[in-house]
């Protein structure tokens, strides 16, 4: 279905992955991009169950912009195993203009298509996403 601010389609893949990273914990992360050409957002890269956070963080390009789903597992106070599905919105000041316009007026419709994400992150810079910050957001 095209995105009515944008005119984007979300391939079916993409909803099919996030459901078995939600369900079956097939991955640890999913980057997705959008394809030009298509006019599509698609599956860029799936992250292994046994990859980490710096594994995650590496994949996202330095110069485009990406959409992402991160599952982190963590600990809380109580000493409780819990995991999060954090939506990232990575756009890097580097990145071309255009870039930056389509997947900002894309990012909320796709989010809605992927239900069962807990919390987001919007980042211009590595920094602004390092594990610290993530992990404050699981409180």
């Amino acid at each position: 279905m095209a995105n009515s601010s944008s005119g984007l389609a979300v391939n079916d893949e993409c909803k099919v992955k996030f459901r078995e990273l939600k369900s079956r914990r097939t991955f640890r992360f999913i980057v997705f991009r959008i394809d030009d050409t298509d006019m599509e957002i698609k599956v860029d890269r799936l992250g292994e169950p046994n990859q980490g956070y710096g594994d995650f963080t590496d994949s996202l390009p330095a110069n485009e912009c990406r959409y992402a789903i991160y599952d982190l597992d963590f600990t809380t106070i109580e000493n409780c195993q819990k995991s999060k599905i954090f939506f990232f919105s990575w756009s890097p000041d580097t990145a071309r203009t255009r870039s930056k316009m389509l997947y900002a007026s894309s990012k909320d419709r796709f989010r809605r298509e992927l239900d069962g994400i807990q919390c987001e992150i919007q980042a211009t810079d590595p920094s602004e996403m390092s594990l610290d910050i993530v992990r404050s957001r699981t409180n």
